[in-house]
């Protein structure tokens, strides 16, 4: 299966690092233009310049995804900037683990309402060539969470959007789709770090994954891509677990 994304744009909000990073380098690698945004302008701009060596454009810029105005200025600029969206991903997340009103709003406002605005703002444009938008969410959203109330309820907020935005954009022929990723470990990520500041979760983590291994950037990314193409043209209002059998 050849997926051929020649003339195509892609925004990902939250490209910087990890899934985003992933999913924004292999749209290039198809041939597609992109356009990032996250918070640390030299990550952002390393990413960038990696997206560029596929020889397609590659916009970057620094954007605080918690903010409304913020989120719609920087996709109002991207597709300035491309000339258009065909492929919107919402990819940020605030990580919000605190059971206090910080970590409620933070995650509220970054993994709930970022998507809101972000696709809101893009919702013209991406009827004009019945694109697609995806969004990301969490195992989480389908297992208690101890240890993160805010996140796991967002996420499982966020698989529920979907299937009201599917549902909502299907007569403009564009369509919502969901990942759930597992565990995902990546070079500064956050189970990169817990292999060092808290081992014994970082292993019981491990330990409940029937495939033995945390998952990549990348394999989150394939399932991305396939759900951006035209082979995916009669999927709306899913979402889909790339986890390695975690939480079964």
């Amino acid at each position: 299966m050849k997926i051929d994304f020649t003339g195509k744009k892609a925004i990902i909000c939250g490209g910087s690092r990890g899934i985003g990073r992933a999913i924004a380098l292999g749209f290039a690698a198809c041939g597609g233009e992109v356009s990032i945004c996250a918070r640390d302008p030299k990550a952002l701009e390393e990413t960038r310049a990696e997206i560029a060596k596929h020889g397609h454009k590659a916009h970057a810029a620094s954007a605080d995804l918690s903010k409304g105005d913020v989120v719609r200025g920087y996709v109002r600029d991207a597709v300035a900037a491309l000339g258009g969206v065909d492929f919107l991903v919402n990819n940020a997340s605030a990580f919000g683990s605190s059971d206090d009103d910080h970590g409620w709003t933070s995650n509220l406002a970054v993994d709930m309402l970022s998507i809101v605005h972000a696709t809101q703002e893009a919702l013209p444009s991406l009827k004009k060539g019945q694109g697609s938008v995806l969004n990301i969410s969490s195992i989480a959203a389908h297992h208690p969470a101890g240890r993160q109330p805010p996140y796991g309820a967002i996420k499982a907020a966020v698989i529920h959007y979907t299937v009201t935005q599917a549902a909502m954009y299907a007569a403009d022929r564009v369509r919502v789709n969901c990942i759930a990723p597992g565990s995902i470990d990546f070079p500064g990520g956050v189970w990169d770090r817990r292999k060092t500041d808290n081992p014994k979760l970082y292993n019981g983590t491990l330990a409940s994954i029937p495939f033995g291994r945390f998952g990549t950037p990348e394999e989150v990314a394939n399932v991305a891509l396939f759900l951006a193409s035209p082979h995916a043209s009669w999927v709306t209002g899913q979402t889909i677990a790339v986890a390695g059998g975690q939480g079964l």
